[in-house]
C-alpha cells in the first residue's frame, strides 16, 4: 500500500479555485488586460485594482492577506477577489515580495 507524501501547502485547492474564480470574474466583465500567470485582485475601501502574479501565492504574507479575505468577504461572491487591507500597506507588502 503507498503512503501519500503530506501537501505541503493544504490550501492548494483552495488556491486553485480562487484563481480559477479570478480568472473568470475578469473574463466575464470584459477584462483582457490581465496576462497569462497573473491575476486581479481589488484593495481598499476604493477597490483599486492590482494584476499581481499567481506566484505570490505562494508567500506566508499574501496568504495571510488570502485567509483574511476569506474571513470577511469569503469566496463565493461575483465582486472579484477583494482583500482586506489599506492601499499602502498591500503596496508595501507587494514591495517586500516582488
Amino acid at each position: 500500500m503507498a503512503v501519500k507524501k503530506p501537501n505541503k501547502f493544504p490550501q492548494t485547492a483552495a488556491i486553485k479555485r480562487i484563481v480559477k474564480r479570478c480568472s473568470s470574474f475578469g473574463k466575464k466583465h470584459g477584462y483582457d488586460d490581465v496576462p497569462k500567470g497573473h491575476f486581479v485582485v481589488y484593495v481598499g475601501e476604493n477597490r483599486s485594482r492590482y494584476i499581481i502574479p499567481i506566484s505570490w501565492l505562494a508567500h506566508p504574507e499574501f496568504q495571510y492577506l488570502l485567509q483574511r479575505a476569506e474571513e470577511e468577504f469569503g469566496f463565493s461572491h461575483d465582486l472579484g477577489l477583494t482583500i482586506p487591507c489599506e492601499e499602502v500597506v498591500f503596496r508595501s507588502l507587494t514591495a517586500m515580495i516582488g
